[in-house]
């Protein structure tokens, strides 16, 4: 048997999303002036109306960072880490579905994909 073989294909996908969170998160958090031109403008006007459209942003990074650290916490049990992908597939989901088309979305559609993907191999036993 290769290493390959006996690599379990959820770990290759975790440490992605993993990965993607937590950088996706820091910086949320570290330059939301960044991630401005991300945010629908329907979205930003219904936000604006309790906060700041920049503390939305940072409260967004804390919760992608907290999807990061679950990815990669090998110690946690199964059922959060179904829990955590299916978070994670619904939040691109959403992002597909209200954001539209734009120059970015075959990233949200392969992270979908690799979401969902972890969601079916942490459901069997």
């Amino acid at each position: 048997m290769t290493l390959w073989q006996k690599i379990r294909p959820e770990w290759p996908l975790r440490l992605g999303l993993g990965l993607m969170y937590l950088y996706s998160g820091y910086d949320l958090i570290a330059n939301p002036q960044h991630w401005y031109g991300f945010v629908p403008r329907w979205f930003s006007q219904a936000v604006v109306n309790f906060a700041p459209i920049e503390a939305y942003l940072r409260l967004q990074g804390a919760g992608e960072l907290l999807l990061g650290f679950l990815f990669l916490a090998w110690f946690l049990p199964r059922s959060l880490l179904r829990l955590t992908a299916l978070v994670a597939a619904a939040e691109m989901a959403l992002i597909i579905l209200f954001v539209g088309i734009d120059p970015i979305t075959f990233r949200d559609i392969g992270l979908l994909g690799g979401a969902a993907a972890l969601f079916v191999l942490s459901s069997r036993k």
